[in-house]
């Protein structure tokens, strides 16, 4: 097919055939039609091999780059048919068409055929278009993404290069049942599923402000960490030993509240500036409980790490009737 150079009025002024659907061959059977308006001329446009047909009014009605082309700032390049080309895929340009006749149009439900409508969107410069496109992708990414994503730590390395990588919070959740030298008490097994079912709930609820990990392989039984900004901030111990008449057991305790304190504790790490001093001075964040700390140098202060154990050891008092009483050391 040979094609020749010609302007966009001369593209425009075939006055052609009465419009036929894409795919139609060039030199079929057609019948004269005479335009009202010069806006209301047919233009024939070959589009990859994709045979349309629209009026002037549709292509130049929004200012994109088919306005440009067909208002006399473009050259256009035709065959010996009158057909104007266009080096670019027909499959969306029907899309194309519509958006231009109606200023909305459905769009695919494929992640791929948004993203080559979207492409062929920015080629055209059909703005409304493309920020449709680039809306429905978004919800779609948003739709699929998982809802919260939680890694499990395999290695002290990897845990060190998932600190460093996040500039989120981090909560972390040390579970190793087989650690243990001693029996269970008898509510122990019930407190550490409660501890990892609270770790699932506050996973939840705070994805999308703090990561959170899980570390299956460490040494403790059970036990929280929260870090700010990549170091440690506090740790709170589970697991204690209690020492019995005949054998020493290990007891697993489930502090919900000292965990949903510290928790909202590294909130004020969100800030990618540091956190607040005066908060941190009204609420004891990095000094520890109780506001101690406001002589202390502050460069000791921001690498203090609040460590809570609960009962961490707990003694046995050897009764007549065999009852125990728990003291903290």
């Amino acid at each position: 097919m040979s094609a020749e150079a010609s302007g966009p009025a001369a593209a425009a002024a075939e006055c052609l055939e009465s419009p036929s659907p894409a795919g139609v061959e060039p030199g079929s059977p057609s019948y004269s039609l005479k335009p009202l308006t010069p806006n209301s001329k047919y233009v024939k446009l070959n589009v990859g091999g994709s045979l349309h047909y629209t009026t002037l009014r549709t292509l130049t009605g929004q200012d994109t780059m088919l306005k440009a082309m067909f208002s006399g700032r473009v050259e256009v390049l035709t065959d010996a048919g009158g057909w104007v080309l266009i080096d670019r895929s027909g499959r969306h340009f029907g899309t194309i068409l519509n958006y231009l006749r109606d200023g909305s149009v459905p769009l695919p439900e494929s992640t791929r055929e948004l993203g080559e409508l979207l492409g062929e969107a920015r080629y055209y410069l059909v703005q409304g278009l493309i920020e449709d496109c680039q809306l429905a992708l978004q919800q779609k990414r948003e739709k699929l993404s998982p809802l919260c994503l939680i890694p499990t730590v395999t290695s002290p390395r990897e845990e060190q290069q998932l600190l460093a990588s996040t500039s989120k919070p981090v909560v972390k959740l040390l579970h190793n049942r087989s650690n243990n030298k001693y029996s269970y008490t008898s509510t122990s097994d019930d407190n550490l599923l409660k501890n990892i079912e609270l770790f699932d709930k506050l996973a939840l609820r705070f994805h999308g402000r703090l990561l959170f990990l899980k570390d299956v392989l460490g040494d403790e039984i059970c036990c929280w960490s929260f870090y700010g900004q990549g170091r440690k901030i506090a740790e709170v111990c589970c697991t204690s030993i209690v020492y019995a008449t005949e054998k020493k057991q290990t007891k697993v305790e489930f502090p919900e509240a000292r965990i949903f304190e510290e928790t909202l504790n590294i909130l004020i790490y969100e800030n990618s500036r540091g956190p607040d001093l005066a908060l941190l001075e009204a609420t004891g964040g990095a000094a520890g409980g109780g506001g101690a700390g406001r002589g202390d140098d502050e460069e000791n202060r921001e690498h203090r790490v609040r460590r809570i154990h609960v009962r961490r050891h707990i003694t046995h008092d050897e009764r007549p009737h065999g009852q125990q009483i728990v003291f903290k050391d």
